[in-house]
């Protein structure tokens, strides 16, 4: 399964970078592909992603989420899709994001992206939107908080 980890470090405070990031249906804004996320529940998204013209829709679930530290999700039918993604306070006016995602390519155009490491570049740009719109603003990003709930991982199989 490809897995894609980057990392970008935003000028803007934790809580405006966190907040934008949780802020799901914004996510067109930055992100390639993502045509629409609409949040469902506080941990059910839904995603209409097209690659390379193949339009796909999946629901997926936050499986960890703790203000100002990290979001994980995963897809729960159609793609298999998973990622993580963490927040690090640099300083007071600066936070390093990283991003984590896994994902099952569907069919021959998604195969050969992945072998090409096309989804990296994609990854790559998307982080740097992000950073331009997160800078843009911290301070209304901050304001305007996103879904500031916790939700705490499901134990594994050794009860952790």
């Amino acid at each position: 399964m490809p897995q894609v980890t980057d990392s970008i470090d935003v000028k803007a405070p934790i809580s405006a970078v966190y907040a934008l990031w949780t802020r799901f249906e914004e996510f067109p804004r930055f992100m390639g592909g993502v045509e629409s996320i609409t949040q469902l529940t506080d941990a059910k998204l839904h995603w209409v992603v097209s690659i390379a013209g193949v339009e796909r829709e999946f629901d997926a679930e936050i499986t960890e989420q703790h203000q100002d530290e990290r979001v994980a999700w995963r897809s729960t039918d159609g793609e298999t899709h998973a990622g993580v993604v963490t927040f690090h306070r640099i300083s007071d006016d600066e936070t390093r994001v990283n991003v984590q995602i896994d994902w099952k390519p569907q069919g021959i155009v998604e195969a050969a992206g992945a072998l090409l490491q096309v989804d990296d570049a994609q990854i790559g740009k998307d982080l740097k939107r992000f950073k331009e719109i997160a800078e843009e603003a911290p301070a209304q990003l901050a304001a305007e908080s996103g879904w500031e709930g916790d939700i705490d991982r499901a134990p594994d199989s050794t009860g952790h």
